[in-house]
């Protein structure tokens, strides 16, 4: 049994969710496999070759995969698929992107957002925004998974390469799609999915300039990254990629501390597996204090302020 792992990578470096799947594909056993598939992207495989449990790096190199666009980097994962048992990707944007192209080409069924591996070829996901556990069994010959990355431990890094790298030919691909430009938005703290410590607001704080004033000197505090709830960024206080929850970004960091949230089965969806959860909110009974191991039940616009005062 052989378990490939699609990098997700920036070319030069890999991103943290990667680690977290590769734990994930260790617990399936068998031999693990990295799929590194970009263009100029030898430091990207060579960080792969020194991750612990991997035994091999497929490096895969073309221009048409520069950008990581889905259709291109699902003609190289199928061109290799039937040397393995499994296939899995973080469920990243990118990884849930990729994964239902790869699993409906093989004609199998996907295996979503796992939390946990119980063998081979069972697993446990969530269900109902987290709130009950699915225990589901993969029969096809090829299982697709995507691995929610908040559920595994990041997989150690060695300080040399444990293995080899292989360099692949890439396959022809589709001309339909190109890549025509990117914007993206530069931001000078910690990436929200990767942050050991992040601040959220919610819509009680009323405004945008309210959001600002409060989260943003308690982050800098903090040196953490800044989420907000739904609410929050429906109402305009807070960009789309701040979004913490079911429809946002799954995060587990170190500390989460939330301000202002009164804890929507959605938000909870997406922070409850952080290690240490503070709570502030003038509503004794709000949802969030159910999850957090800190609670205050006071004014934010007071007790925001003066926590950023006595940090």
């Amino acid at each position: 049994m052989t378990i490939l792992v699609i990098a997700e990578h920036d070319n030069a470096s890999l991103k943290a969710a990667t680690l977290n799947t590769v734990t994930a594909a260790v617990q399936c056993g068998g031999d693990v496999h990295v799929l590194v598939a970009g263009f100029n992207a030898g430091a990207a495989a060579g960080a792969a070759a020194q991750i612990t449990g991997v035994a091999k790096v497929l490096l895969v190199e073309a221009d048409t995969l520069a950008h990581a666009i889905a259709e291109n980097v699902t003609a190289q994962v199928v061109a290799l698929a039937a040397g393995y048992s499994h296939i899995l990707f973080a469920a990243t944007a990118s990884g849930k992107n990729i994964a239902p192209r790869v699993a409906a080409k093989l004609d199998v069924a996907q295996v979503s957002d796992i939390t946990k591996v119980v063998s081979a070829d069972t697993f446990e996901r969530p269900i109902y925004a987290g709130n009950a556990i699915a225990t589901v069994q993969a029969t096809d010959a090829v299982k697709v998974v995507t691995v929610r990355a908040t559920g595994f431990d990041a997989a150690a890094q060695a300080g040399q390469a444990l293995a080899a790298i292989e360099v692949v030919a890439a396959v022809a691909t589709s001309a339909a799609t190109t890549y025509v430009g990117s914007e993206i938005a530069k931001n000078d703290r910690p990436e929200l999915t990767a942050a050991k410590v992040i601040v959220s607001g919610g819509r009680a704080l009323g405004s945008q300039e309210k959001f600002n004033e409060l989260m943003t000197p308690l982050a800098d505090k903090l040196s953490a990254a800044i989420g907000a709830s739904r609410a929050a960024v429906d109402a305009g206080y807070a960009p789309n990629d701040w979004q913490v929850g079911q429809t946002g970004k799954i995060v587990a960091p170190q500390l989460y501390i939330a301000a202002g949230i009164s804890g929507a089965i959605q938000h909870l969806a997406g922070m409850k597996d952080s290690k240490v959860i503070v709570a502030i909110n003038k509503d004794p009974e709000a949802p969030i204090f159910s999850v957090a191991d800190y609670g205050l039940v006071a004014d934010l616009f007071v007790a925001v302020p003066e926590l950023t005062a006595a940090l």
